[in-house]
């Protein structure tokens, strides 16, 4: 009874799914939901409405999806349906004839006006204050910054620009104008992402901007200089590895950004990277790693690849761990290829790749790069290294604080575990000395 009490609005139960560009979409619906006096709950049978915002890259991700909206429809029964699924209504229609909307990607003025249609708003405009940078479903200490929407680029095992459209870059301005307000809101990491992050201002043809005094050109390499000028951690995701990434690796070894590097390789086989409709020269990739650390020696680089695509044979498959040994990968995930409905991959006329082979070599592709890594932690011991607090600890308790290098973003990468004498909040940055360190975590004391 006291809680209705205190309830100003209709309340809205939201999920998101899919990767962090989706996330950065379901922040800006909420974040327009909530100035419009719109409460976020808890639980979906204590809502108003439900909103999904869907994944559709893969099969299984849309399994994941339709659980999703099943399950709403159960325990509420008022489900409104966004994301890269929404882009082709009629599998969820088809299922679920009683969901109250579908909308694609990037449409948030649908979504909010589905929500209006079925809880209108009670906007308190003395009471419902929204903070300046938006509603941000991360911890309050790191955010993603999203610089761009969709995706010029057409490998063939990929069906985003379907979904999300062609390459639509944000001025610099803009995203710098941002990048203060979450500064300016105690933000302490910026997690810059796009689908092409590389391929930015292309589409706008690098055209300039106005952000304050001065005048900023929409390019990669000017964006992350601006960017590392605000004194925070500045992470670099989804990098494909154009001639002018070269450029930015100066400004990693300068310390205006974070030495990191996301760039999602695919494969190493030159023949299955042409199926893909990859870059294909694995040589001159492998040089180009070798410069960038010889530039910059603490570069991290983080990868994605898949194994088990169409056509991919075992003399392939070889050349992908021998490349591993040798590029040494900090951080490494594999994919078995799943087919998407739509995907060029399709339609290619390779051999498809038994499920019991794809399934050997991903265990394989694992252990593999399970053995860089151990080989490149053990690098670390005795090192002094910068540490980001995400879970509090030390102090009293003894309880070791759980924290990022600059070599981890936050979900996908490892952790370093810190003791200390002080008690240890998130967000704080401190120095530990790694002490020891597995696979993928380092652990250490904190200094002072």
């Amino acid at each position: 009874m006291q809680e209705d009490l205190k309830r100003t609005g209709p309340r809205v139960s939201f999920v998101s799914l899919g990767c962090p560009k989706a996330l950065v979409d379901s922040e800006r619906i909420v974040t327009r939901l909530r100035a419009e006096g719109y409460e976020l709950a808890r639980h979906h049978a204590g809502a108003d409405v439900v909103v999904v915002n869907t994944c559709g890259f893969l099969d299984s991700a849309k399994a994941e999806s339709l659980d999703a909206i099943g399950a709403a429809l159960a325990e509420n029964g008022k489900v409104i349906v966004t994301g890269c699924m929404g882009a082709e209504p009629e599998a969820i229609s088809a299922r679920f004839p009683d969901v109250l909307a579908i909308t694609g990607p990037q449409q948030y003025e649908s979504v909010v006006e589905a929500v209006h249609r079925a809880a209108a708003p009670a906007h308190d405009p003395f009471l419902d204050l929204v903070p300046e940078q938006g509603v941000k479903l991360t911890p309050r200490h790191y955010a993603y910054l999203k610089i761009s929407e969709g995706c010029d680029n057409s490998c063939s095992f990929c069906i985003i620009p379907h979904l999300r459209g062609p390459l639509v870059s944000r001025p610099a301005a803009d995203v710098l104008r941002e990048g203060e307000k979450l500064a300016r809101a105690g933000v302490k990491e910026l997690l810059v992402i796009s689908q092409d992050t590389s391929a930015y201002g292309r589409d706008l043809r690098y055209a300039e901007s106005q952000f304050g005094d001065r005048v900023i050109r929409t390019r990669f390499l000017d964006l992350a200089r601006e960017l590392g000028d605000l004194g925070l951690w500045v992470r670099l995701h989804y990098v494909y590895p154009y001639p002018h990434v070269d450029e930015v690796i100066g400004l990693m070894a300068d310390g205006k950004v974070l030495p990191y590097l996301d760039i999602p390789f695919q494969h190493a086989a030159p023949n299955v990277l042409k199926a893909m409709k990859r870059p294909a020269n694995e040589e001159k990739t492998l040089a180009r790693i070798k410069a960038w650390r010889a530039a910059c020696p603490d570069l991290t680089l983080r990868s994605t690849f898949i194994v088990g695509f169409p056509g991919e044979t075992d003399a392939d498959f070889e050349t992908l761990l021998d490349w591993l040994d040798e590029a040494e990968i900090d951080r490494a995930g594999a994919f078995k290829y799943e087919p998407v409905a739509g995907a060029p991959a399709n339609d290619l006329g390779l051999a498809l790749v038994p499920d019991e082979v794809k399934e050997t070599r991903w265990k394989r592709f694992m252990e593999k790069q399970q053995a860089v890594s151990a080989r490149l932690m053990k690098r670390k011991i005795g090192k002094r290294l910068q540490v980001i607090i995400d879970e509090p600890g030390g102090g009293p308790s003894g309880a070791l604080a759980k924290g990022r290098t600059k070599a981890d973003a936050p979900e996908i990468d490892g952790s370093a575990f810190v003791s200390s004498r002080r008690p240890l909040r998130a967000g704080d940055v401190v120095t530990i000395k790694v002490d020891r360190a597995d696979a993928y975590d380092v652990y250490g004391g904190a200094a002072g």
